[in-house]
């Protein structure tokens, strides 16, 4: 019987044999690849488990489907859903023009608070990228989603509120900026807690995986107050909370002043063979070039916001473009968790069945992952690289490769469950 999973005050989830997931089909090209990667996802599910657990689907309305149909972009029946069924899925949003919601996405982030957008990038061998070594990319990003610029807390040129603002940041704080005419102002929130539980998260999850740093990414070095703090408040999160697991650069600097380099350098060797997490820092316009000179460096990034969106295409176009890129939004502390595709709706493709769906597939990957379904994800990773491998694919591929077979969204998923058949049990 079907029934809805739930989470406990620890975030930790109970999921039933047959659990209820809402699901968003998205716009633009979303039917399609929705249409075909549900089906890739039930057919892993039936080969992992063999009638022992299944999913049953429910969709709720989000974008386009909702207006047309009820005249609201993100009705409150659709969040209650997701509140109510904890885990949930999506394919990608058409964000309505002109005013009111700024983006669909957010406010679906925001009403309830998933704070962890969380982005892994792998290459699956025979990805066309624009790289030399693609597979030296192994990272999972966890991007802050509630704060900085992305609180869309912004004015106007011209208005009276930048007028207000201008003549309190001039006359009561001496801010000195020229200020032109036509300025717009936004403002920048980076708050303790929210950086802390962002980083949090990404600490335990190099802890629970045997994974071997975290990277704090920032802009520290102009931004001091708001990217430096993030930095300082990673650090003594690190050292306090977990002084047995972990090993900062903020304490191999420390040792440095006071035992020399030698010392500091042993102690950071001897971190690492026990096993510690190495808890670093990086300056983020450097980073972005350390993502295509030394990407074996890293593991888990930490960061904020707009940062993350940057650094996440960034590594999704390394291994392959956003179309194989997926995506969580997670809220660690009660459990609740979107998955979706991180690419837009690509309205002009539309209903020809052409995308490639793997985006949606691969954040069902981590979906299954979250609720504890590793066999599932299991099958549905050994058979679309299989299926990459074998060079059947769909157009975005197709391009970039030599001797490939084209196949239309649907036909990847057949071929997808195809290479399913033969998997041992």
């Amino acid at each position: 019987m079907a029934d809805r999973i739930t989470s406990n005050e620890k975030g930790q989830l109970s999921v039933p044999a047959v659990p209820i997931i809402p699901f968003i089909i998205g716009d633009g090209i979303g039917p399609d690849i929705w249409k075909a990667s549900v089906r890739v996802f039930d057919h892993a599910i039936e080969k992992a488990y063999v009638g022992k657990r299944r999913v049953e689907w429910k969709e709720i309305l989000a974008g386009q489907k909702a207006y047309d149909t009820i005249g609201e972009w993100l009705p409150d029946e659709s969040i209650s859903a997701m509140r109510n069924y904890v885990v949930s899925i999506k394919g990608p949003l058409t964000t309505p023009v002109g005013g009111g919601i700024r983006s669909l996405n957010v406010a679906i982030r925001q009403a309830l608070d998933l704070y962890v957008c969380q982005r892994p990038l792998s290459w699956i061998k025979g990805v066309p990228s624009p790289v030399k070594h693609p597979g030296d990319v192994d990272m999972i990003i966890f991007r802050e989603n509630t704060e900085d610029i992305y609180a869309g807390i912004e004015f106007e040129a011209g208005s009276e509120a930048v007028k207000k603002l201008t003549s309190i940041l001039m006359d009561t704080f001496a801010i000195d900026y020229p200020f032109k005419k036509e300025t717009a102002i936004g403002i920048k929130p980076v708050s303790k807690a929210g950086s802390v539980r962002l980083i949090r998260a990404a600490i335990e999850y190099a802890i629970q995986h045997g994974l071997p740093s975290v990277s704090l990414v920032h802009k520290g070095n102009i931004m001091k107050y708001t990217e430096g703090a993030f930095k300082n408040w990673g650090y003594e999160l690190a050292e306090e909370v977990y002084p047995d697991k972990v090993f900062t650069w903020n304490q191999w600097e420390k040792l440095k002043v006071e035992a020399g380099e030698s010392a500091a350098n042993d102690a950071l060797k001897a971190a690492e063979e026990e096993g510690r997490v190495i808890i670093k820092d990086v300056i983020a316009d450097n980073f972005l070039q350390q993502i295509l000179l030394n990407p074996k460096d890293y593991a888990v990034i930490a960061t904020l916001n707009l940062n993350g969106d940057y650094i996440s295409d960034a590594l999704a176009a390394i291994v392959g473009g956003i179309g194989i890129a997926p995506g969580a939004n997670i809220n660690y502390s009660t459990g609740h968790a979107v998955f979706e595709a991180t690419h837009g709706t690509a309205p002009r493709f539309a209903d020809t069945d052409t995308m490639n769906p793997s985006s949606v597939i691969l954040s069902g990957v981590m979906m299954f992952d979250y609720l504890g379904w590793r066999e599932v994800s299991e099958v549905i990773k050994t058979a679309l690289r299989k299926t990459i491998n074998e060079k059947r694919v769909t157009v975005d591929f197709f391009n970039q490769m030599s001797d490939a077979t084209l196949l239309k969204t649907s036909e990847f998923a057949d071929a997808i469950i195809g290479n399913m058949a033969h998997q041992q049990k």
